[in-house]
């Protein structure tokens, strides 16, 4: 379907509600409860245009400083809060059916970005010309090829707006292919041998292309996407610890509490327990970016509190998988 009205996103505990293909609402709309208590999983492809006023949005376990013109982009699995009423945003939501048969990459599009000048009116008059298209026009197929055109336009021009013209090194491509098989992969097995064998290549090939891009090892980028999965899922949701331990290829939960534990710097337990303290006061908060495919490469630890995610400079997002089912989900 076809929004034609402006869709409220759910309450934190609940499916999404939302079944039109592509859709805008406001950011308030994405958690049911007004002090966004605890983050919440996304479930959906999100743009969010600040259009207001001036605050942080936790993304990831990272606080990004928004304002007016901040665009984040936000893909499904990861989790996200935005507490307290300090900026207002228009949200823009999609399926992935919504893009097919367009040439459009969302891997090219920045978690964070400072909108100006031209470009900042540029995506200001889009997202507000989609918001009220999905109003005005009913559903059938003319009002989805528009809609869907208008969608591919927007994210084509964030996509022209940040081409990376420096030239590529063979260790990007191969580490680019190795975070893709650990996004399908990382429930199943962290043996950076079974990563190597699938690329055909050796452990010593993938370990230089990550020590190249990211400064660790690929065994360190594989236990950072399991230890990120594991905050996401104890932050966002009510699972029992032990079973997010068991989905992500613990058998025991000791083995897991200590896993967890040694990468992120607190036990599962003090984590889940912090999750409903502000952003400002909780006891964890996110290591600077591995690479520059996900906010923070898949590494949080215990530290300073209320820092703002790299220093509220721009990262290329990577397509993070979503987990199990539970609570919090937007």
């Amino acid at each position: 379907m076809v929004s034609t009205d402006p869709s409220p996103a759910p309450s934190i505990g609940t499916a999404s509600s939302v079944t039109d293909e592509i859709a805008t609402f406001a950011l308030a709309d994405l958690a049911g409860d007004p002090g966004w208590r605890r983050p919440v999983i996304v479930e959906r492809e999100l743009l969010i245009l600040t259009t207001r006023g001036h605050g942080d949005a936790e993304l990831d376990f990272h606080l990004l400083p928004c304002r007016p013109g901040t665009l984040l982009r936000v893909g499904p699995g990861q989790v996200l809060r935005c507490a307290g009423p300090q900026f207002d945003a228009t949200v823009v939501a999609w399926d992935p059916e919504a893009l097919r048969g367009f040439d459009v990459d969302l891997a090219t599009t920045a978690t964070w970005r400072q909108l100006a000048g031209e470009d900042e009116d540029a995506v200001i008059s889009e997202v507000s010309q989609l918001a009220v298209d999905c109003r005005r026009h009913p559903d059938g197929p003319a009002a989805r090829a528009l809609l869907r055109h208008q969608l591919a336009v927007l994210l084509l021009r964030l996509a022209v707006a940040h081409v990376d013209r420096s030239p590529a090194r063979p260790e990007d491509e191969t580490f680019h292919r190795f975070r893709r098989e650990v996004e399908h992969g990382y429930p199943h097995t962290r043996r950076v041998e079974d990563y190597a064998g699938e690329l055909g290549c050796s452990v010593r090939t993938l370990t230089r292309a990550c020590l190249a891009v990211t400064g660790r090892s690929a065994k360190q980028v594989i236990d950072e996407r399991v230890a990120l999965q594991a905050g996401r899922l104890l932050a966002a949701t009510d699972q029992p610890i032990a079973q997010i331990g068991r989905g992500l290829g613990f058998s025991e939960p000791t083995n897991f509490g200590r896993f967890f534990t040694r990468e992120v710097g607190v036990s599962p337990g003090a984590f889940r327990a912090a999750r409903d303290q502000p952003a400002a006061g909780r006891v964890v908060r996110p290591r600077p970016p591995a690479d520059s495919t996900g906010t923070n490469g898949g590494r949080f630890r215990a530290g300073i509190s209320g820092e703002s995610a790299n220093g509220g400079h721009a990262t290329k997002p990577g397509p993070p998988a979503g987990g199990p089912g539970g609570t919090g989900r937007a």
